[in-house]
């Protein structure tokens, strides 16, 4: 009896330490250094395997080293149970010398390319390894025939972005938001073909679809102990599938390096963001115009950042001064929009970072459009993880800008669809920014309670009223105490400078207030004027010599300011997001570029003024001319009154 209970514990151990992914050698004409060399290489590459990967791969897989692969390929999945490496590196191997001989490849040296190899396509092999449970494959039979009679706008939706699952891995949903392939605009669940991170890659091989972007993060992953800083979400998806994470990992920077978009030159574009000072995150909606392009608004988000010395709480959101903007945009790298252009894709869409008091600024007093601030019902996790993942598209995404269907809009429901891993997202589907606002508030995702109280609202930094009505009331003011013949500000503002300006000895001291700020409206405006009329002339092939040159000057502030919406251009090594020892390089750079700037902006503004046509030029100077002669006669007054303020 006792030799067969210890006979069965024999089996039993033997039969468990079968259990699992298995790496045989095959040693056919192999040398003894070469066996061991090859052994070591195999027992380093499962060393470094998660344990649930070893166990769910149950098989043994055979290596086998041959010549009749293509000169400078390493290895290849050969069956689902052999994986050939390239003969032509073995005697490297076996003398050592691929430990210490550089390559051109990511990994740097022969042998831990060959390391980085083996795991690539063990890689594959797990990841064609899917077992389906009998409720998933009834699922799945049930989808595809729902899509065969309904198509994809039909389907219910948790057949959404689930049907024809045949990976482990490179064709989970959440994977393939993380990867760069996202759902496709209207088409509810269907994926994008084209991979806009395509920047800062560790291997632009991964681009060639999901199945090889598994496998090269896969590869740095479990090699690069940098790579839970470099790609954190990426990281955390492959941790959490695996419940399991390399020991060796780089101590992670607290926050994240960006480069501040605001056209305030001189202000240092190297920014750092750090996710705990952020107390919430809003969906920021710019309302519609008259512009065809901005017809149904403008979809951003906004970062509620806490002073550094303010704890976090609900009084941060006083703290306009710290709080940045998230806004897809299209970057023009010549000096024009061109509607066409916005049809067919030809601008790239990347994603700014923007003081908040700039875009209140373009907006409500250039665009005359109001902003709506709209908090997000996020948790910390969330807040923290959606901060990460827009750091990451900063310095990683550029993609294309269609106005109809990549828009801003899109862009930023990928964006949250990426950050917050939440399924009430995944069905979300809008091209438009007022629908996709819609849809946010309606799934509870989105809280517009504090924008319900109109008058709460402005004053707590919800809503930024157009100043389109601030004017009207000015002009009502005009209205009220001078026989003036226009019935809106928009026909007040529409007239020449020089018309208005009889009506400013007839002001008296509250009328020449109002005035005042309509004709520095009218100054902006103009401004705004000359600015397109001048990228007019210049994109025309009529160009004197004077406007040639001012015409460089210019390319050369875009040819400077490119980097803030490109970031990446900067750094010509690493992948993903900066570390440490980039953000030097990036300090040194980025200061240079500003000094510039600075210079050239102050040039352009010495050119222009003298290169707009005569018309122009003479509107700008008769508006500066009435803003002088008003803020004279309101001094008059004002002394006239004994000093009283306005009645």
């Amino acid at each position: 009896m006792q030799r067969l209970f210890l006979w069965l514990a024999a089996a039993l151990f033997c039969s468990q330490s079968l259990a699992g992914l298995r790496l045989e050698l095959s040693t056919d004409g192999l040398t003894s250094a070469q066996r061991a060399a090859s052994q070591a290489l195999l027992d380093e590459a499962a060393a470094a395997l998660p344990p649930a990967f070893i166990e769910r791969l149950d098989r043994a897989v055979t290596i086998e080293w041959t010549a009749n692969l293509p000169e400078d390929a390493y290895g290849q999945i050969t069956r689902l149970d052999a994986l050939a490496l390239n003969a032509r590196l073995l005697p490297s191997l076996a003398d050592g010398g691929a430990a210490t001989t550089a390559t051109d490849r990511p990994h740097g040296t022969v042998r831990q390319e060959l390391l980085a190899t083996v795991l690539h396509e063990l890689t594959h092999l797990y990841d064609r390894s899917r077992l389906w449970t009998p409720d998933e494959r009834r699922r799945e039979q049930q989808c595809r025939r729902q899509q065969s009679t309904s198509g994809p706008i039909g389907l219910p939706e948790a057949c959404r972005g689930q049907t024809s699952r045949r990976f482990t891995l490179s064709d989970d949903p959440r994977f393939l938001d993380l990867a760069g392939w996202q759902q496709q605009v209207g088409t509810r669940g269907e994926r994008e073909h084209r991979n806009g991170q395509d920047v800062r890659s560790p291997d632009v091989y991964e681009l060639a679809n999901p199945r090889e972007y598994l496998a090269v993060n896969m590869e740095y992953f479990l090699l690069d102990p940098s790579y839970a800083c470099r790609r954190p979400s990426l990281h955390r998806f492959l941790a959490n599938h695996f419940g399991w994470q390399p020991t060796k990992r780089d101590t992670c920077p607290s926050g994240y390096a960006f480069l501040n978009a605001g056209r305030d030159f001189g202000k240092a574009p190297l920014g750092r963001i750090d996710p705990e000072r952020v107390y919430e995150i809003d969906y920021l909606f710019a309302e519609s115009n008259t512009a065809w392009a901005s017809r149904w608004g403008h979809s951003m988000l906004r970062l509620v950042i806490c002073a550094p010395d303010r704890p976090r709480g609900p009084d941060c959101r006083l703290d306009l001064d710290q709080h940045l903007v998230l806004s897809y945009r299209a970057f023009v790298n010549d000096v024009q929009i061109s509607s066409w252009d916005g049809l067919t894709g030809n601008y790239p869409s990347r994603l700014f970072f923007l003081p908040l008091a700039q875009v209140i600024d373009e907006y409500t007093k250039v665009e005359m459009r109001s902003l709506a601030s709209v908090p997000l019902r996020l948790d910390r996790q969330e807040i923290a993880a959606l901060v990460e993942r827009s750091a990451e598209i900063h310095w990683g995404y550029d993609g294309d800008y269609y106005f109809l269907s990549n828009n801003c809009a899109v862009e930023t429901l990928k964006l949250l669809r990426g950050g917050l891993a939440r399924d009430d997202l995944g069905a979300l589907d809008s091209i438009m920014p007022n629908g996709l606002l819609e849809l946010l508030i309606a799934r509870g995702i989105a809280d517009d309670g504090p924008l319900k109280n109109t008058k709460e609202a402005l004053r707590l930094g919800y809503r930024f009223d157009s100043y389109r009505d601030r004017y009207q009331s000015m002009f009502e003011v005009l209205k009220e105490r001078l026989p003036v013949p226009q019935k809106t500000v928009e026909e007040w503002l529409g007239q020449t400078a020089e018309s208005r300006a009889p009506w400013i000895e007839k002001s008296d001291l509250r009328a020449s207030a109002a005035m005042l700020l309509l004709e520095q409206a009218s100054m902006r405006r103009q401004l705004l004027l000359a600015q397109d009329e001048l990228k007019q002339r210049y994109l025309s092939k009529a160009q004197n010599d004077e406007l040639a040159k001012a015409g460089k000057v210019l390319e050369g502030i875009l040819a400077n300011s490119g980097f803030l919406s490109r970031p990446a251009e900067l750094l010509d090594e690493g992948y993903g997001l900066p570390q440490a020892r980039e953000w030097q390089r990036l300090e040194s750079i980025t200061g240079e570029r500003q000094q510039q700037l600075v210079r050239l902006n102050t040039e352009l503004d010495g050119e222009l003024r003298r290169l707009l046509l005569p018309e122009r030029r003479a509107e700008l100077d008769a508006a500066q001319a009435n803003v002088e002669h008003i803020g004279n006669h309101l001094r008059a007054l004002h002394k006239a009154n004994g000093g009283l303020s306005l009645p």
